[in-house]
């Protein structure tokens, strides 16, 4: 072979394994969020695109999310911590006040002591930075929060609603790092933007859009669905965050559509369905649609509390896989 040849040879080669290289990368970059509570989140953060992240960076879910992050990172990822790590701290009651009447039964239990005690975790100095400034910013809006809990209409629907998002979370990170890889480009990039997102910082932007945003800027398939299974998939997804029943799968009956939109596409759709454990078993269910895709869940025990519909199920209704 000919030096000229040659040279030919090893540029072919150098372009191919450069063009398999851009492949992984662009393969590899992306945050796996399938079936996860909070997808949409972790996606549109993961993608830069802060403007459709529908938590706002001072509020208790997103403050959640930051905090248990974190600790599942230090928990699950320790080994990919840097040299510099630092430790995670928690704040812990050490000295109470204990009022009792004159049996000597207690009236109530004061906390008039803290202290701030190591978790046994570490965590990466930038991101737990940014987590300590959060929570002093929400400390400051604590009263205010305090003050909505206490005129809010509905205390009980809300308290159950804050029980299953932090279920939902619990889930989330049970898996969030089966599903990314610790040291990943897309975990890194992840990491960067909450980071950025927490502190009000621009974001680095991927160029392409979720695919959570781009089904809802699609719109829901038209034709026959199969509203049975579609409410199957919903109800089964939003029974993983319930804290006592148990939903028995395959159970919707009395399926009904109230109403369409101009392109024939549902409004307000209506079931039953089983459930074990307390109360009677039997459960009712509405879901209102915009735009062709489910928006709320309203279950009859709290019916004015809107269960946001799994992200990744709304994907697979709007590529029409419920069609008939």
């Amino acid at each position: 072979m000919t030096t000229t040849r040659l040279n030919l040879f090893f540029l072919w080669v150098l372009l191919h394994n450069c063009s398999l290289l851009t492949a992984q990368t662009t393969s590899s970059f992306e945050l796996n969020t399938n079936d996860l509570f909070y997808a949409e989140v972790y996606d549109n953060i993961f993608r830069g695109h802060f403007e459709h992240v529908d938590i706002a960076p001072e509020s208790s879910d997103f403050t959640s999310i930051f905090h248990l992050y974190l600790n599942t990172f230090g928990k699950q990822c320790p080994s990919y911590l840097p040299q510099d790590k630092v430790k995670i701290m928690k704040k812990v009651c050490a000295e109470e006040r204990v009022e009792s009447n004159a049996y000597g039964m207690e009236l109530s239990r004061t906390c008039i002591r803290w202290e701030w005690v190591w978790t046994g975790l570490y965590a990466k100095p930038d991101l737990y930075a940014a987590k300590v400034d959060l929570e002093n910013r929400m400390r400051e809006k604590s009263l205010e929060l305090l003050h909505d809990m206490i005129m809010d209409d509905n205390k009980m629907g809300n308290t159950v609603d804050m029980a299953h998002k932090a279920k939902g979370l619990a889930l989330d990170m049970a898996t969030f790092f089966t599903q990314n890889a610790c040291n990943g480009k897309a975990v890194l990039r992840f990491e960067e933007n909450m980071k950025r997102y927490a502190l009000g910082q621009e974001s680095i932007r991927i160029k392409e859009v979720s695919k959570y945003t781009l089904a809802k800027e699609t719109g829901g398939p038209t034709g026959t669905q199969d509203f049975t299974k579609l409410l199957d998939d919903l109800i089964e997804d939003q029974a993983k965050t319930w804290m006592m029943n148990k939903y028995i799968g395959g159970s919707i009956t009395n399926v009904k559509e109230h109403a369409k939109d101009a392109n024939g596409k549902p409004l307000e759709i209506s079931a039953n369905y089983k459930y074990s454990g307390w109360g009677n078993g039997n459960g009712a269910v509405r879901v209102t649609f915009e735009n062709g895709l489910p928006k709320c869940i309203y279950f009859a025990d709290f019916p004015q509390n809107c269960k946001k519909p799994n992200a990744t199920i709304l994907a697979t209704y709007a590529k029409g896989n419920y069609t008939e």
